[in-house]
């Protein structure tokens, strides 16, 4: 739970830099020009919405993490809810990456 915060932490640092990207038409612009270093996708986000950023984010060697509610992504930026978000930053990508796999697994990568 403490990784979470940080996480969240880091997600808004992010956003007030401007290294976020969100929701579903930003997000895809960012993962296909080449700007996203990593994807988040919330919980309650719908299968279909789930199995698109899956095969994009596989297609373009993009780790993807299925985290927090549409709520927590979108508070921690600032914002209303958000189901979908890019980190277009690799300093802050890799900090959420290395938090999350230290969370003992209750994170989801795919490739």
């Amino acid at each position: 739970m403490n990784n979470d915060k940080k996480i969240f932490g880091l997600i808004g640092l992010a956003a007030r830099a401007r290294k976020v990207a969100s929701g579903g038409f930003m997000t895809e612009n960012a993962i296909k020009s080449g700007k996203s270093h990593m994807v988040l996708l919330s919980v309650e986000a719908s299968d279909n919405t789930k199995k698109k950023f899956t095969n994009m984010c596989a297609h373009y060697k993009i780790p993807i993490y299925i985290f927090g509610s549409k709520d927590e992504l979108g508070h921690a930026m600032g914002q209303e809810m958000r189901t979908v978000l890019s980190v277009n930053d690799a300093g802050f990508a890799k900090a959420m990456r290395e938090r999350m796999n230290n969370d003992g697994g209750s994170l989801n990568e795919s490739k």
